[in-house]
């Protein structure tokens, strides 16, 4: 099995209202990630994805340069990346 991370984010820019959400939960399922993604107070877009390296990768840049096509991201904030032994998450959710 392949070596699994977890990775939180922050995504800040035109972010909300621009159905980023439900574009990063079509991204995390296309590539098999598990976790969870939600608009804040502040405009920003948080949340945790779950998975292979290589996948986690993939949707960090992903979430730091694509996103939906009509955000705008300003700047994507990584922290908390850390191996895993076993995903914290069955299935990838947009939280409210």
């Amino acid at each position: 099995m392949a070596d699994l991370f977890s990775l939180d984010f922050e995504i800040f820019g035109l972010v909300t209202g621009v159905f980023f959400r439900m574009h990063a939960e079509q991204e995390a399922l296309r590539l098999g990630l598990v976790g969870w993604v939600k608009n804040t107070y502040h405009d920003t877009v948080v949340g945790q994805v779950q998975g292979p390296a290589d996948k986690v990768q993939q949707m960090r840049e992903w979430l730091a340069t694509k996103g939906s096509p009509f955000c705008r991201i300003d700047k994507a904030q990584f922290n908390n990346e850390r191996p895993i032994s076993k995903l914290e998450h069955e299935k990838f959710r947009i939280s409210y």
